[in-house]
């Protein structure tokens, strides 16, 4: 269980706190320092690398989550209100997710492709949105997750 709870965390950690620090730090500065031009060449690449650890954050957390709901709580039915909240909040985070990889991100990759960086941009704020959506969630998440039980 210690493994499990372990990697849980860590997963948790590397995605929601991934998109705290682009949101909340990397976005910012970047604007003040990159010129317009460059910057969907440099979140390319950024979510390139990020997207990777995501991938396997969210693989781990559903084997993670799964592996202590059926061997500690015996199923659903054993599993506390903030159990289920975490899985239906987390559910909806990956589909989030699934959209800005395979939609938003997509198109970015295809402008730089393109050199194209007004539609690089538009592609930008587009996942800037729905990152800024995850994000909210992953922090509830992660509230729940950690005091949840005893609310």
């Amino acid at each position: 269980m210690s493994l499990a709870i372990a990697l849980h965390v860590l997963s948790a950690v590397i995605w929601v706190g991934g998109m705290f620090f682009a949101y909340m730090a990397m976005r910012p500065a970047v604007v003040e320092v990159i010129d317009a031009s460059k910057r969907g060449v440099l979140w390319c690449h950024t979510l390139s690398r990020f997207f990777r650890w995501v991938w396997a954050a969210v693989i781990l957390l559903l084997v993670t989550g799964y592996w202590m709901i059926f061997s500690v709580f015996g199923g659903m039915a054993g599993a506390g209100w903030h159990i289920h909240v975490m899985q239906g909040l987390g559910i909806v985070m990956i589909l989030l997710y699934f959209h800005v990889y395979f939609a938003p991100f997509r198109r970015l990759k295809q402008a730089v492709a393109n050199q194209d960086p007004q539609e690089g941009g538009r592609q930008v704020g587009q996942i800037r949105k729905l990152v800024g959506t995850n994000l909210i969630l992953g922090l509830i998440v992660v509230a729940i997750g950690a005091g949840g039980r005893y609310l």
